[in-house]
């Protein structure tokens, strides 16, 4: 981004060879009034419309070796060319040179050769502001001055171009030109303020990667980007070990019920004793229910009996009763009855029925040892 500043020439002296040598201050520390069009033409910043925008200075952008060696050797220009100066258009745009810089207090101080006797004349005459013109890069914030000022954005890496001869200044009274001698303090070789010096890239090992963090914007970005994919991944673990915790339970909780279902299976399976038990009941309840006169089918079992006999009986009194009241009834009505003609089936399996065991190898030796004692009998055998 190209921006200018302003300063005012004082007290400027002349050579033997008529040129006029002056001092100025030229930058300092502190809050710079800016247009919003000025620093944020595309509205990237949402600051294009507003009026002033304050823009911060700190010490260590404005006294930054490489950007105070920038300015060494570069040209003074009559009012700011509609485009930067450059070897080019050197020749017709140049009225003299930037021959050192100093540090003075918050301020920058740049020593001025002016060559031009136009130029000369117009400085003379009155017109003893200057405006430097360079290139700064902005970071956009919130920043707060020495001073408690409040700034929406902050100047990095000055490079600068030329100073400019103008009527109205902006950087105020402060930075003027003055009676004093020239810097003593211009690089070793003037040649040195031409060279053109590459930023040396500052890295930070991040997770593995490695980050230029020497440019801010890249490097919030690239960071940014890092920590999004390093939350992503975080959830991405959490929710692999909340699934796998749910499974984990679901499969406990699988097993339970599958052993429980295995217990109960097992409790369900009627013992020998059981089954005489509920045959014997049923040969009962037939029997009382064939001796009330009800007719039963192998299709019924006790509750549709006992429901056949009482409902012969006492018709639709009986017809809404639950099973426990129709075995209520069931028991009042058959009081006293002796069953005598119990399906004979029923009432052999109601007694049990008691089997001899059988084992065919024991059999099998039974046998052979008949035939081999055979002999000893031949009576028996004849016969």
């Amino acid at each position: 981004m190209f921006l200018a500043d302003r300063l005012t020439l004082d007290s400027p002296k002349r050579t033997a060879d008529g040129y006029l040598a002056v001092r100025a201050r030229a930058a300092r520390t502190g809050v710079y009034e800016y247009s919003g069009r000025d620093v944020d033409p595309d509205n990237q910043h949402g600051l294009r419309g507003q009026a002033v925008v304050h823009v911060l200075r700190d010490e260590q952008t404005v006294f930054d070796t490489a950007a105070v060696h920038s300015f060494i050797g570069k040209p003074i220009t009559d009012d700011h060319p509609r485009e930067a100066v450059t070897a080019q258009n050197w020749r017709d745009l140049s009225r003299g040179t930037i021959m050192g810089a100093m540090r003075d207090g918050d301020h920058l101080a740049f020593d001025l050769m002016l060559t031009d006797a136009s130029a000369i004349a117009k400085v003379e005459g009155g017109k003893r502001e200057l405006s430097n013109g360079y290139e700064a890069g902005l970071e956009f914030g919130s920043f707060k001055a020495a001073d408690g000022t409040e700034c929406q954005a902050r100047q990095i890496s000055i490079r600068g171009n030329h100073i400019a001869l103008v009527d109205a200044g902006r950087a105020g009274p402060s930075c003027r030109i003055g009676d004093v001698a020239l810097c003593d303090t211009a690089p070793p070789s003037f040649l040195d303020s031409f060279k053109t010096e590459k930023p040396q890239m500052k890295t930070m090992l991040i997770d593995g990667l490695t980050v230029d963090v020497s440019n801010a914007d890249t490097a919030e970005k690239t960071i940014n980007t890092l920590i999004a994919a390093r939350d992503a991944a975080r959830k991405e673990v959490t929710d692999l070990q909340t699934q796998v915790a749910t499974v984990t339970t679901d499969k406990a909780n699988a097993d339970a019920k599958i052993a429980t279902l295995e217990q109960q299976l097992k409790d369900s399976v009627p013992t020998p004793a059981q089954l005489r038990d509920a045959a014997k009941a049923y040969a009962l309840t037939a029997g009382k229910a064939k001796a009330l006169g009800v007719t039963v089918t192998d299709a019924m079992d006790e509750p549709a009996i006992m429901k056949a006999a009482v409902s012969a009986k006492l018709g639709d009194l009986a017809k809404d009763w639950t099973d426990t009241q129709v075995a209520a009834s069931f028991g009042t009505l058959t009081a006293g009855l002796k069953v005598t003609d119990a399906d004979p089936l029923t009432a052999a399996i109601s007694a049990g029925v008691v089997t001899d065991s059988f084992d065919p190898a024991a059999d099998r030796e039974k046998r052979k040892q008949a035939l081999r004692d055979g002999w000893k009998q031949p009576a028996a055998n004849a016969a």
